[in-house]
């Protein structure tokens, strides 16, 4: 693969230490982390910079000329706007991972056993993430409105910035309950899931990632890119609950 940001005045990654920014979304910081510190021992010449956040919210960021290298959505239109924008060659880019949703409560709850719960009046708060920015929230919200609940609900909703802080009200039980990824209730053990989101009612939930055209490391940005796609990276992200695309 020759990636489409290529510059021909550009030293290798091996020749000078490097710097190269991730723009990632929220759910796939445990699983990064780990990713992180295993590529590093082995390229102790490109340092990792990652820039967490709802995945709208990062790709406004992109759009507005933030110096990002790659970018690794969990929503597939926010990856793809920035393709029609030019700002990623689609060949640069692959869809690599998938997750589900599903609905938590702090670990001490023993009063819901499903989604129609919400609607009673034991339920006085649920989080999910901003829909304009948060794809969780979008997917929560699409779901709900699919199921027929969404009226009876929307007066309880607390938004949040990303699913981390849907995870964190619910942990912290500064709300009954929250619409998060399978993968960020595994990595805490202050909440449990009640039940998965029925799959059939929000669109697939894919994450894709891709070189930024204008990177000004693409050979290190590039070999991060593959990386990602080993099977030693996607092991990581089988582990904390990733589905492999």
């Amino acid at each position: 693969m020759i990636a489409a940001c290529s510059h021909p005045t550009e030293e290798s990654p091996t020749d000078q230490q490097v710097e190269i920014t991730i723009s990632a979304a929220a759910s796939l910081k445990d699983a990064m982390d780990v990713i992180q510190e295993n590529y590093q021992k082995k390229h102790p010449e490109v340092k990792l910079k990652f820039n967490y956040a709802g995945s709208g919210s990062l790709q406004q960021q992109i759009l507005q000329g933030a110096p990002v290298d790659l970018f690794f959505s969990a929503a597939k239109d926010k990856f793809e706007k920035l393709v029609d924008e030019g700002l990623i060659e689609k060949k640069d880019g692959i869809d690599l991972l998938g997750n589900e949703l599903v609905l938590i409560v702090p670990i001490e709850d023993d009063v819901m056993t499903n989604l129609e719960d919400l609607t009673e009046e034991k339920v006085d708060k649920l989080s999910i993430g901003t829909p304009d920015s948060v794809p969780a929230g979008q997917y929560a919200q699409e779901s709900l409105k699919a199921m027929g609940l969404w009226e009876a609900i929307e007066p309880k909703i607390v938004y949040a910035k990303d699913v981390r802080q849907v995870l964190s009200y619910v942990e912290t039980g500064n709300v009954d309950a929250g619409l998060v990824y399978k993968t960020d209730a595994m990595i805490s053990d202050k909440v449990k899931i009640v039940t998965t989101v029925p799959p059939n009612t929000y669109p697939p939930i894919v994450y894709p990632v891709g070189i930024i055209k204008d990177s000004k490391h693409c050979e290190a940005a590039k070999q991060f890119y593959q990386y990602v796609q080993s099977d030693a990276a996607l092991k990581v992200f089988e582990d904390y609950g990733f589905i492999i695309e």
